[in-house]
């Protein structure tokens, strides 16, 4: 979720119902340089807590001078992310790229859950690749180095994001009588359906969703109310669409500035307008234009034009960033 979990995002998340969210990762590298762009991850807001800061590295010393450094900004927990599958970082020994390293994985969690008071967290993969789905003892050696929970996607590294996640070592996992931890599922879950369907068959306790909720944050409480009540929330109108994409703009600019803040909504737009007639004319003008009040004045004609027509809830797009998987 680089460039794309920031505040702005978290917000219009937070106000639909997520209960627990995480910063983009960032890199303990650029932590300890003073990256501009890595220390500005760090900001969090009150309204957003539950929040964790989730970092990553591949060097045990870096890991733990980086875990000091979140510590200062007090969120309510620290992630380490063993899960990001993209070149430029699997490929230098960090996030996915550990899951070749075991042995390491454990000395730079150990490393981190010892350097702060922060109760730390792990997300991860089911493993590199097929022939070494290794899942079931990284849980176990990460529990036993004191880790509070466990997020698993239901992916090896070189898979991606292709093809559909398996939850059938997720819920191995989850039902190993040795841990003792939560065990969050991730992957695929794009409808509150299967958020129940993989909650019981998996038995998990509690499940992270990501690419699902670009542009579409209502999925956390339409969730919610599907699990309280077994019947759809009612989709949400234009208006709510127009209204929440309005204030994502308006804390993206805030938050990034003009530039980065017009060009990384663009990413939303397709989602927070999808499945709506005849929008592709909409969300092109979208995409080009380069001032707020163009903006807002192409999403108010949007309001105007659909008016009035009843919504329905529209499978989401699951963007994928596919890249292969080097030999």
């Amino acid at each position: 979720m680089e460039d794309v979990s920031d505040p702005p995002f978290r917000a219009v998340c937070k106000d639909n119902g997520a209960d627990l969210m995480y910063t983009e990762f960032i890199s303990s590298e650029g932590l300890i340089r003073d990256a501009i762009k890595s220390r500005r991850k760090l900001d969090i807001f009150e309204e957003e807590r539950p929040v964790g800061i989730q970092i990553f590295g591949g060097d045990e010393d870096s890991l733990a001078m980086a875990a000091r450094i979140v510590e200062v900004t007090q969120p309510d927990l620290l992630d380490i992310n063993f899960g990001c599958p993209v070149k430029k970082v699997a490929c230098r020994g960090a996030g996915a790229g550990v899951l070749k390293d075991i042995d390491l994985m454990v000395r730079l969690t150990s490393a981190v859950v010892k350097a702060t008071s922060l109760p730390v967290t792990v997300k991860t993969r089911l493993g590199w690749d097929d022939s070494s789905r290794n899942i079931l003892e990284v849980a176990e050696r990460l529990q036993d180095v004191g880790i509070q929970a466990l997020a698993i996607h239901g992916r090896t590294r070189c898979q991606m994001y292709k093809g559909e996640a398996d939850w059938t070592l997720i819920g191995e996992v989850k039902n190993n009588p040795r841990m003792q931890i939560p065990i969050f599922g991730n992957g695929d879950i794009d409808s509150p359906q299967k958020a129940l369907e993989y909650r019981n068959r998996y038995g998990v306790d509690g499940i992270m969703i990501g690419r699902a909720a670009i542009g579409y944050p209502w999925i956390f409480s339409e969730i919610k109310h599907f699990l309280a009540t077994g019947e759809p929330a009612p989709a949400p109108s234009i208006t709510e669409r127009v209204a929440v994409c309005k204030k994502h703009l308006r804390k993206s600019l805030e938050w990034k500035g003009p530039v980065v803040g017009i060009n990384e909504m663009r990413r939303h737009y397709a989602n927070y307008l999808k499945g709506l007639p005849g929008i592709k004319e909409f969300r092109n003008r979208l995409v080009t234009v380069t001032d707020r009040e163009e903006i807002e004045a192409i999403l108010d004609e949007v309001e105007q034009v659909y008016a009035g027509i009843e919504m329905e809830r529209t499978p989401i797009e699951l963007i994928n960033y596919h890249e292969k998987c080097p030999v």
